[in-house]
């Protein structure tokens, strides 16, 4: 329970929490993977406006055999990158409507991502807000939606309401997360957004209320092994 509760309240890494409670490595990663594992995904109904951004993070088939040898630090190369070059796309989406916030990573950048990504919508147009990338352009054409956007190559970041920096300050915060844990598997990764943004969300909450959260998923992980 309170390798979890560290997990949640302090991003402690499993080789920090190995030393702090005198529990095997592999022990307190299967507990965490199990908890990460159990979280909801996210439910998108957008209200809009909407902001969306993606941010490319470094994460590759951690701790396995590849198909193609290891690079010599391949993954510090800047820009955009792709699922398969180890740099797959994270998506950040700030619904204004509601106040909620979406991390979501995905395979590719391209259009129908993006479609997917803002299907559920409650009505139509919805107001996006973007930058300049052009894989947003198509939005322009279609009149579900009501795109406006800013230019950030021309240092173009904000025209009063139009502006996505509330997704890139949110997106700021993923690399100070993955951080401690040196390195994330890529087929690893929706598990750990899960738990930065159940995270994020407990972040200002008292105490108790991240401990109850680690009790309750130490019973559910307790009842899994005994029913499986």
């Amino acid at each position: 329970m309170f390798s979890i509760y560290a997990f949640l309240r302090f991003n402690t890494s499993f080789r920090q929490l190995q030393l702090e409670i005198d529990v095997q490595y592999k022990t307190i990663y299967q507990r965490v993977e199990r908890f990460t594992k159990a979280l909801d995904a996210p439910s998108l109904d957008l209200v809009g406006p909407v902001e969306i951004d993606e941010v490319y993070v470094s994460a590759e088939l951690k701790g396995r055999e590849r198909d193609r040898p290891s690079r010599s630090r391949g993954l510090s190369t800047r820009g955009r990158g792709s699922y398969d070059q180890d740099k797959p796309p994270v998506f950040m989406i700030i619904d204004r409507g509601t106040g909620d916030r979406y991390v979501i990573p995905a395979k590719s950048d391209d259009e129908p991502t993006i479609r997917l990504l803002l299907a559920n919508r409650e009505k139509e147009p919805l107001t996006v807000y973007t930058d300049g990338f052009r894989a947003y352009d198509p939005l322009n054409e279609d009149d579900a939606f009501d795109r406006e956007y800013v230019v950030r190559d021309d240092d173009e970041y904000a025209d009063e309401n139009v502006h996505a920096n509330t997704c890139e300050s949110h997106g700021s915060l993923l690399r100070p997360w993955f951080s401690p844990h040196r390195g994330i598997s890529k087929d690893k990764l929706t598990q750990y957004l899960r738990a930065f943004q159940l995270r994020r969300k407990l972040l200002r909450r008292p105490g108790r209320e991240v401990l109850k959260r680690a009790i309750k998923a130490t019973l559910c992980i307790r009842s899994s092994l005994v029913t499986g």
